[in-house]
């Protein structure tokens, strides 16, 4: 008996992990405030500084115009940065991104906005 009920938690507790993780948490209320550095291969930097109501980065850089990209079945893949496309089928090369320094376990449209964070965007070939 005790171990159909410790089973019957379980999978209450699995399911209930698996549908928060398909929920997405709506916009801020407030705006939150970031940074975004873009590092091109030919070493030059820009820094941006923007504010954003959005809850994903993906979601705020496209409202602001500073990426494009297209769905694809891992989520948004950016192939646009500050004006400069990378087919990494042609040239190697991809938009990589990190977090306060540290590469993200995550893609820009799953990562949510932080506070006073850095996020950058570095031309990267492989």
């Amino acid at each position: 008996m005790k171990k159909a009920v410790a089973l019957a938690l379980c999978l209450l507790m699995l399911t209930l992990v698996f549908v928060g993780c398909n929920q997405t948490p709506p916009d801020n209320e407030e705006a939150l405030s970031f940074t975004v550095v873009v590092k091109h291969l030919d070493g030059t930097e820009k820094t941006f500084e923007y504010s954003s109501t959005k809850a994903t980065l993906g979601d705020a850089l496209l409202e602001k115009g500073l990426i494009d990209g297209y769905e694809s079945q891992y989520g948004l893949t950016i192939t646009t940065v500050d004006g400069v496309y990378y087919d990494w089928n042609t040239s190697n090369t991809y938009w990589s991104l990190l977090i306060n320094g540290e590469y993200a376990s995550s893609g820009a449209d799953s990562t949510y906005i932080v506070e006073g964070y850095t996020y950058s965007l570095v031309a990267t070939t492989y």
